[in-house]
C-alpha cells in the first residue's frame, strides 16, 4: 500500500519551511521528558534526546526536565549534581527519598546543560511485586519474574508515577505539566500517571514499534504483510508479550501519540493499532561552517588518516594507488538483515565484478562498523600498524641524513652525486625495512579476534562471497567489530572524524525507523545510500525533489524484489565510482546543503506541535486548539529562524534575572 504524504510538511526543494504556531506560555507550564536513554546511551533513541536538548532548553529555560534511570558510573561522569530550582519539585523528591527510594537531580554536561531527575531503580525494587499487583489490578498486564529489562521499566515508572502524583499534588492548577514519554519502557510511567488521573498532558513517542523490530529481524516479509499477522500470536511466539502489551497500552493511554517517521506511522497502524497524531522526524544540532571549504578540508584531513591505517592493514599487499581509492562504510548496530549488511555484501561483490570486467583503476576499501563479540585486536591487525610506523620511522631517519647532505653540498656550490649521498648503511637500513614488509597471508578481513568466527553472519558472507582481499580485488573489505574511538591503538578516531573522511556511507536497511547515520552523513556533506524502508530515506523523497543529484541514493526495497534492490544498489556505487575527484567534491556541496532540512531549529517544530495538542486535548478548557485544521507554513525558513533568535533572546533575559537574584 502507498505511504501517505505527510499532513505536517510540504514538499520543496531542498528548503524546509517553518511553522505559524501560537506560542505555548512556557511561564505557566513544566515540561518532563522520560526516557530510558536519558545520561545511558543505549541506542538511537540517546542521540535524539541528546542532541533535541539545547533547542528544547532555549524554548522552556528552566521549566524543562529530563527523566531517567540512575546509574552511578553515568552520574558521576556526565551529571553534575545541583539543587532543583522548583521547590515543588524538591518537595516530590523528598517525598520519594523518606520513603526509602533514591531520587538524583542535576544538569546534565551536554549541549544546553538540562536539568535531569535519575530514580535509582536498586533502591525501589523491594517495591516490584506490589508495583506488578497495582499494574495488573490497573490494566491487567503481567510481568515474568525472569524480564529483567520489563521489571526494570515497571520499577522506573511506578517511580515516576509516584513523583507527578507528588508534584502535581503540590503545584495545583499552575503551572500545568507534560509528560512526554519515548519508548515501551517508559510506557509503565505514563500507563499509571493516566490510570491514577493525574492532571497532565501526556506525549508518547514510538521510534520502532517491538514487535515490527523482532519480525524484521526473523527475516518476515513485513511491508507486504503487515495487515495479515495475528500480532498478538506473532508477539506471544516471541515471549515478548507482556512487553507489547505495555507499549501499546501507552500508546492509547497517551493524550497524542507519535513517531518518528511516516514508514513507521504506517507500521504503528497496523501493530498497535492506533494512528499517529504527529509525525516527529529526528533532527541534529548542525553547525554551519562560515567558509563552504572549510568541510571540505576536514574531510581531506580525516581521509589522509583513514589512509595511514589502510597502508598499515594492507602491508606487503598496497598494490593499489591510495589516491584512487574510495572509502565506503556501513556502521549501526549489529542486525545483518534490518541494517541491510545482507544484501549490501551480495551488492559488493557484483561491484567487484564490473570494476574487473571494466578495468576500472579505482579501488574501494569498505569498512563494517558494527560491535560483535570479540576477545581482543587481531595480532596481524596491530602488526600491520608497527610495520608501517616502522617503515615511516626509517624513511624519516632516512630522509634526515639525505637532507642534511644534501643541503651541505649545495652551501658549497656543487651538485652532489645522488649516488654518494646514500651510503651502504642507508641503503641496508632501506632493505631491512623493505624485507619486514613481506608477508604471506592476505591482510585480514577482521580487525578482531571474533568469539564466534565460524557463525558471524558478515564473516559467512565474505567466505561466500569470497571477497578475501587479494590483489585481485577491486573491493576490499574491513570488519572493524567495536564501535571507534580516537583511545584505539588500532584506528584511533572518533567516529564523526571517521565519517567525514569517507566517500560514501551505505545504509541499505530494511527496517530503519529513522536512520541517524544517513543523517550524520548529510550533515558533514559524505553522501549515502539509504532506502525507501528508512524514515530518513522517505524525509528525503519527499523533501528533495531529485535525491540523488544531492548524494542520497535511495534503493527501493519496497515495491521491487530482494534481486532488483541488490542490482539498483550495485548500479549507485558502481556510478560513484565512476565519478572523477571534481565531481565528487561538487557533490559533496550539494549534500552538505541539505543539512538545513535535518536542523532541530526546525524539526523542533513538530515536538511543539505535539505539545500543544497534548495541552488541547488534556486541559481543553485552557488551551484551544483545532486538530483538524490544517498548519500554516511560510514559504521559507525565514521564520524559523528568527524563532531560534527568539528562544536565545529570551534565554539571555532568564539569565539577567537570575543574576539580580
Amino acid at each position: 500500500m502507498p505511504l501517505s504524504r505527510s499532513l505536517s510538511m510540504t514538499s520543496l526543494s531542498g528548503v524546509l519551511p517553518a511553522w505559524e504556531e501560537d506560542e505555548l506560555p512556557v511561564e505557566d507550564l513544566l515540561l518532563f521528558e522520560v526516557a530510558w536513554e536519558v545520561t545511558n546511551k543505549v541506542g538511537g533513541i540517546y542521540t535524539v534526546i541528546q542532541t533535541k536538548a539545547k533547542i528544547t532548553v532555549d524554548e522552556w529555560g528552566e521549566n524543562y526536565y529530563m527523566m531517567g534511570p540512575y546509574f552511578e558510573q553515568n552520574f558521576k561522569t556526565q551529571v553534575e549534581g545541583c539543587e532543583p530550582p522548583n521547590p515543588a519539585i524538591r518537595k516530590a523528591m523528598d517525598a520519594l527519598i523518606h520513603n526509602g527510594c533514591q531520587v538524583h537531580f542535576g544538569r546534565w554536561l551536554i549541549e544546553g546543560s538540562p536539568y535531569v531527575i535519575l530514580f535509582d531503580i536498586g533502591s525501589a525494587a523491594w517495591n516490584l511485586d506490589r508495583w506488578k499487583g497495582d499494574l495488573w489490578q490497573t490494566c491487567s498486564i503481567g510481568l515474568p519474574y525472569h524480564d529483567r529489562e520489563a521489571n526494570d521499566s515497571l520499577i522506573l515508572g511506578s517511580l515516576i508515577a509516584w513523583f507527578f502524583k507528588e508534584l502535581t499534588d503540590n503545584l495545583g492548577d499552575k503551572p500545568n505539566v507534560i509528560g512526554h514519554f519515548h519508548e515501551w519502557q517508559a510506557g509503565a510511567g505514563l500507563i499509571l500517571s493516566r490510570s491514577r488521573k493525574i492532571p497532565m498532558a501526556t506525549v508518547f513517542t514510538t521510534h520502532a514499534t517491538l514487535l515490527g523490530r523482532y519480525l524484521c529481524a526473523g527475516n518476515a516479509d513485513f511491508y507486504n504483510n503487515l495487515d495479515k499477522f495475528n500480532i498478538d500470536k506473532e508477539a506471544g511466539e516471541r515471549q515478548i508479550y507482556h512487553r507489547y502489551c505495555l507499549e501499546r497500552a501507552a500508546v492509547h493511554c497517551a493524550h497524542v501519540f507519535t513517531t518518528v517517521s511516516q514508514i513507521t506511522a504506517v507500521e504503528a497502524n497496523h501493530m498497535l493499532h492506533r494512528k499517529p497524531d504527529v509525525v516527529t522526524p529526528n533532527g541534529l544540532n548542525v553547525k554551519k561552517f562560515s567558509a563552504m571549504h572549510e568541510f571540505q578540508n576536514l574531510h581531506s584531513t580525516s581521509k589522509t588518516r583513514i589512509q595511514e591505517f589502510v597502508r598499515g592493514h594492507f602491508y606487503g599487499h598496497l598494490d593499489f594507488n591510495l589516491e584512487k581509492t574510495l572509502f565506503f562504510f556501513i556502521a549501526g548496530r549489529y542486525e545483518f538483515s534490518n541494517k541491510g549488511a545482507d544484501i549490501f555484501l551480495e551488492s559488493l561483490s557484483r561491484l567487484n565484478y564490473l570494476l574487473r570486467v571494466h578495468r576500472n583503476d579505482v579501488t574501494v576499501v569498505v569498512f563494517f562498523i558494527m560491535p560483535a563479540k570479540t576477545n581482543n585486536f587481531n595480532v596481524e591487525s596491530l602488526k600491520g600498524q608497527a610495520v608501517r610506523k616502522q617503515l615511516w620511522d626509517t624513511a624519516h631517519t632516512v630522509k634526515e641524513k639525505f637532507g642534511k647532505k644534501l643541503y651541505d653540498a649545495l652551501l658549497t656550490g656543487t651538485i652532489p652525486d645522488m649516488n654518494s649521498i646514500l651510503d651502504r648503511d642507508d641503503f641496508t637500513i632501506m632493505k631491512r625495512a623493505i624485507y619486514a614488509t613481506q608477508r604471506h597471508s592476505l591482510p585480514p578481513v577482521t580487525t578482531h579476534n571474533m568469539l564466534d568466527d565460524s557463525t558471524d553472519p558478515i564473516l559467512s558472507n565474505v567466505r561466500r562471497i569470497g571477497l578475501f582481499n587479494s590483489r585481485n580485488d577491486r573491493v576490499k573489505i574491513i570488519f572493524h567489530p567495536e564501535f571507534l574511538s580516537s583511545t584505539s591503538p588500532l584506528l584511533p578516531m572518533d567516529y564523526e572524524d571517521f565519517v567525514r573522511g569517507c566517500n560514501l556511507g551505505v545504509f541499505p536497511s530494511y527496517y530503519e525507523p529513522w536512520g541517524y547515520t544517513p543523517g550524520e552523513c548529510t550533515v558533514m556533506g559524505i553522501p549515502s545510500v539509504t532506502t525507501n524502508l528508512s524514515g530518513f530515506g522517505c524525509f528525503m523523497e519527499e523533501h528533495v525533489s531529485d535525491p540523488a543529484a544531492y548524494g542520497i541514493y535511495i534503493v527501493d526495497r519496497r515495491f521491487r524484489s530482494p534481486e532488483e534492490s541488490c542490482n539498483q544498489l550495485t548500479q549507485f556505487m558502481f556510478s560513484f565510482c565512476q565519478q572523477s575527484r571534481r565531481q565528487r567534491i561538487i557533490q559533496r556541496n550539494r549534500t552538505e546543503r541539505l543539512s538545513d532540512l535535518l536542523d532541530w531549529r526546525y524539526l523542533g517544530r513538530f515536538y511543539i506541535h505535539a505539545r500543544h495538542l497534548a495541552l488541547s486535548r488534556a486541559f481543553p478548557e485552557k488551551f484551544k486548539m483545532d486538530p483538524m485544521a490544517p498548519l500554516k507554513v511560510s514559504n521559507t525558513v525565514s521564520k524559523g529562524r528568527k524563532k531560534g533568535e527568539e528562544n536565545e533572546e529570551r534565554k539571555k533575559k532568564r539569565e539577567r534575572r537570575q543574576g539580580r537574584k
